[in-house]
């Protein structure tokens, strides 16, 4: 036979299911008469005139909406047994609620055992009859450990009555060697029908009314492609109410993971369907909450099968709950989540077998929460089993529609892209899909692209096996710098090569791909990273200005909540400015150091601030951090560390200086145990000394640094366009703060030129800065104006110049940046002007941001980039912050 047709003349219990009637006021277990009927499910194989009608009966009784639902939803495997069915009701029980609605699975493994049944049918297997008689059994054994009496008798009364019909069905499925999906849906749906009418039996034993629903009369949904879809809540919302005001019970039980289509044809709503339902559910009567009870005692921070370490979560916000879900995390479907955020419903997940246990809730991101949603990062999830394809090629670069023909091809074969990443260059392109998916993606791409591979346009597309993915998920990432500083110091130290790193502009996760064989190192390594045991830490702030000022505001920002929930404890014993010093043995008070620094300070002595750190018995560790950019205070460093004193600074003046003050320094830093951050003095807050040294540590070869490294001139260049002058550009960038008091100190070229020489000398180059070839912005005619307000004024007589320059770039299609480059392999630097493409990546700055390409032996082809804010008084504190976190971890927290 040919696909089994709706109507064909079959017996009526074994006709298609695609219609079902309206249950009678009468036919519902727990009506107010308490007369009970059979639930027949011959009717739902009636023909279409019997089909639903929602506009049949007057709406008699008002659905109430609000904070007087609670809704609860209990899987499989709290349903698993008579005794677990029981505890599940006694929790209904006891919720206080004045309405409570109630989800259910079908008991543990009925799902897929159902499946099974239809499988076997239409593969013309004769023991779907036996597989069909075991689910009868289970279901039977429940129900007379569960229920006595005339609940019993009428359950089982209804179970062989379905039976009988499965059996019809299933018969005829068998004949036809073919299921149609609804018929599938319909045999499969019956396991929520039994588990909603025991637990409505076993609540009504206790005298609450309750009332059970089968849900198929109530969700509306509509297929959206690739095995889903989506909820039509305004019809759904009209059948609640039409269904409700035939019986307003206080309690009703209802089954998950069924539906209908508009047609009133059975359906489901696929995998995690139970979640999915009690979330539409909850919509629909806006509930107060909605309660998925599971067997784990909440959310983890991590897998804890593979982190012994990872701890509950006591909230997470609905992005950072969606962004573990797609990356594998057991939370929840990230579907289930759309529904409740919509209405901003808390979805908590609890504990059916530790019910003391608080759970942990998913809501929206509290305005001032100083609890768990301040963490930066919340949770580390993976996904393994994946394979990292690479289209590569320089016939790729500036070339429209290579991206669309590569993501077509891969939709055509129907794999799932988990991951994307690009290299700056556009030359090549790579992206992560299932391995399972990977030879027909190959096979597609190379059909796709034959012409183009047998050019030479395209170099290979290229497949790596055996890889997985790890994503650092936190809302507060996208406004914390250091993160991705933190995640990538952490990788390195385990030795842990990163094969392709993604981040979304809504920062909400930063993913990385790499070897499979490293996932659960790399997990453990940067959960630790994240996690800081306890750590106590005595600081000294040199420099109370512009940065320093800000970092001691964010210490006190931070400091009881690092020391709460992170057992660091920073205690801030000294602060020195050019001419008055505040000390204390314990610790300042942060709420009102810029007062006591009034008040209560004594002459500036940073020789004395040393010694009252060196000779303090009360902490162990003790920090400068130099906020300066004086020469004098970094030529202190060698003798600071030689005291065990730590250093930690966005001065660039140490590693800039002379060669041999620069090698000594880092002689005694690496032999002893004392440390020396200063991540800041290149990228502000962006990770670029970290990430190099990760890169250096697991044994890759710097070849190629280039970047734009002036926040200054980043937004100085990025809004000379158009017909906009050039001193009109630095006059606003000076207005808006951007400048040093006298420009020349930025347009000289200087400071990036201090950049490049940190990064050479962090790659193993030994320049001076004098070895710096350096381009100045600063018209030599104006080098010897006697101030800031004269350069200012004589500036536009250079507008033309430059207008000039700019002109022949735009009519090459190029834009102007200035740069700072380490050519590692010729071992030497430069800082000059040059002119990009408008699709190059440092041609799409905006504002001030900075941008860093790294091309080494392993990201040779596809250079990796660091872009973000490189400037400015938050990020830089940030940055240097971020160095006092690395430090507590190196000196207690496990790394």
């Amino acid at each position: 036979m040919r696909g089994l047709a709706v109507a064909s003349p079959l017996p009526p219990a074994a006709t298609a299911a695609r219609r079902w009637p309206r249950a009678s006021s009468s036919a519902r277990i727990g009506q107010s008469q308490g007369s009970l009927h059979k639930h027949h499910s011959t009717n739902l194989l009636r023909p279409a005139a019997a089909a639903i009608s929602v506009k049949q009966d007057e709406v008699n009784t008002y659905l109430p909406k609000g904070d007087m639902w609670s809704v609860h939803k209990f899987g499989g495997t709290c349903m698993g047994t008579p005794q677990r069915i029981q505890s599940v009701a006694d929790i209904v029980l006891g919720d206080s609620s004045e309405r409570k609605l109630v989800i259910v699975s079908a008991m543990s493994k009925v799902t897929d055992m159902m499946y099974n049944l239809v499988h076997k049918a239409q593969s013309r297997d004769d023991s779907y009859m036996i597989a069909l008689e075991e689910v009868f059994e289970k279901h039977m054994a429940a129900a007379k450990d569960l229920l006595d009496g005339e609940d019993l008798a009428r359950f089982l009364s209804q179970l062989h009555s379905d039976v009988s019909n499965l059996r019809a069905m299933l018969s005829a499925i068998y004949i036809a060697g073919h299921a149609t999906e609804s018929f599938s849906d319909f045999v499969v749906g019956h396991g929520e029908l039994w588990s909603a009418q025991m637990l409505s039996y076993a609540i009504k034993k206790s005298g609450a009314p309750c009332s059970w629903m089968d849900t198929r009369e109530v969700l509306v949904v509509k297929p959206s492609g690739s095995n889903q879809v989506d909820p039509d809540y305004l019809e759904s919302e009209k059948r609640l109410q039409k269904w409700f005001s035939r019986q307003p019970a206080e309690i009703i039980v209802a089954t998950g993971f069924i539906a209908s289509t508009a047609e009133n044809i059975p359906t489901t709503l696929k995998r995690d369907g139970s979640d999915f339902s009690a979330a539409i559910i909850g919509s629909l009567v806006r509930a107060r909450q909605v309660t998925i009870w599971t067997d784990v005692d909440g959310v983890f921070s991590a897998d804890p099968r593979k982190v012994s370490e990872a701890v509950i979560l006591s909230t997470l916000s609905y992005q950072e709950a969606w962004e573990m879900s797609y990356f594998g995390a057991n939370v929840l479907h990230p579907r289930t989540i759309i529904p409740v955020m919509k209405d901003n419903i808390p979805i908590v997940i609890r504990n059916m077998f530790n019910i003391s246990a608080p759970g942990t809730m998913i809501c929206r991101q509290p305005a001032n929460d100083n609890g768990d949603l301040d963490a930066c990062v919340k949770s580390f999830a993976t996904i393994d089993n994946l394979a990292l394809v690479n289209v590569e090629g320089t016939g790729m670069a500036g070339v429209p529609g290579t991206s669309s023909a590569i993501f077509s091809a891969v939709k055509d074969v129907g794999a799932n892209v988990i991951m994307i990443s690009q290299a700056s260059s556009e030359h090549s392109i790579c992206f992560a899909v299932p391995e399972k998916e990977v030879a027909a993606v190959s096979a597609a791409l190379h059909v796709k692209f034959r012409e183009a591979l047998a050019a030479g346009r395209l170099s290979k597309v290229e497949v790596i096996k055996g890889c997985s993915i790890l994503a650092a998920v936190g809302l507060r990432m996208a406004s914390t710098p250091g993160v991705s500083a933190m995640l990538f110091d952490a990788l390195a130290k385990a030795n842990i090569n990163v094969r392709a790193i993604a981040q979304g502009c809504s920062e909400y996760n930063i993913t990385v791909v790499l070897k499979q064989e490293d996932c659960v190192r790399a997990l453990r390594a940067a959960h630790s990273r994240f996690f800081l045991s306890t750590t106590t830490l005595a600081v000294g702030i040199i420099g109370p200005g512009l940065i320093g000022g800000t970092l001691l505001n964010q210490l006190k920002d931070q400091a009881a909540v690092l020391k709460e929930n992170m057992n660091i404890d920073l205690r801030v014993i000294g602060i020195t400015g050019s001419s008055t010093m505040l000390l204390s043995d314990t610790g300042i008070d942060l709420t009102q150091w810029k007062e006591l620094l009034r008040k209560e300070a004594e002459p500036a002595d940073l020789a004395n601030l040393v010694r009252h750190m060196s000779d303090n018995h009360v902490f162990p560790n003790k920090v400068l951090v130099d906020c300066t950019a004086d020469t004098s205070i970094a030529s202190h460093y060698y003798d600071w560390l030689k005291k065990g004193i730590h250093v930690i600074t966005p001065n660039k003046k140490a590693n800039s200086g002379p060669l041999d003050r620069y090698l000594k320094l880092r002689t005694l830093q690496r032999a002893s145990y004392t440390h020396y951050f200063y991540e800041a003095t290149v990228g502000a807050g962006l990770p670029i000394i970290s990430t190099l040294r990760g890169l250096l540590e697991t044994g890759d070869k710097i070849l190629r640094i280039e970047g734009i490294f002036s926040g200054t001139l980043s937004y100085i260049f990025n809004n000379f366009e158009g017909t906009r002058t050039f001193s009109d550009v630095v006059a606003e960038a000076k207005e808006a703060g951007y400048t040093e008091p006298d420009p020349r100190d930025d347009l000289s070229g200087t400071d990036v030129a201090r950049k490049v020489i940190i990064l050479a000398r962090e790659s193993g180059l030994r320049l001076e800065l004098s070895d710096i070839p350096v381009k100045s912005l600063v018209p030599e005619a104006l080098a010897s104006c006697s101030s800031a307000d004269e350069f200012m004024q004589k500036l536009p007589s250079f507008d033309q110049d430059w207008a000039k320059q700019r002109s022949e770039a735009e009519a090459a299609g190029e834009v102007l940046r200035y740069v700072g480059v380490v050519d590692a392999v010729n071992q030497k630097g430069q800082v000059e002007l040059r002119r990009y493409k408008r699709d190059h990546p440092f041609a799409q700055l905006s504002g001030s941001d900075n941008i860093i390409a790294f091309t080494t032996s392993r990201y040779k082809e596809q250079p990796l980039i660091v872009r973000g804010p490189g400037a400015g008084a938050e990020v830089t504190a940030g940055g240097v912050f971020c160095d006092i976190l690395r430090l507590a971890s190196s000196l207690g927290a496990p790394s």
